[in-house]
């Protein structure tokens, strides 16, 4: 079936709709709390108090101190994992609290 010329898919616009409404960061920041849950597990979870994205830094509030120490020894690969279940590059810098 051929497209017209003021025809485009409903992917196309919808992320039309996002781009033109500013939303992307919304998006962006229940996508990261999923995808935390998801790359970090049932185990770091019970202990994870917040997870906010503001521009790219991810602000993680853990109640455990050991957690967090262990954690922090890992950021780089914990970045990776997440940007990748993401499948785009949305987090650059992760700070634990």
């Amino acid at each position: 079936m051929a497209k017209h010329k003021n025809q485009q898919s409903l992917g196309e616009a919808l992320q039309e709709f996002i781009s033109s409404n500013k939303l992307q960061s919304g998006i962006d920041q229940v996508n990261v709390k999923e995808a935390w849950e998801r790359v970090l597990g049932n185990g770091v979870n019970h202990y994870t108090k917040s997870v906010t994205l503001r521009n790219d830094i991810l602000y993680v509030n853990l109640s455990s101190s050991v957690l967090r120490e262990e954690l922090s020894l890992g950021t780089s690969r914990i970045i990776a994992m997440l940007n990748e279940d993401l499948g785009r590059e949305v987090i650059q810098k992760l700070i634990l609290r």
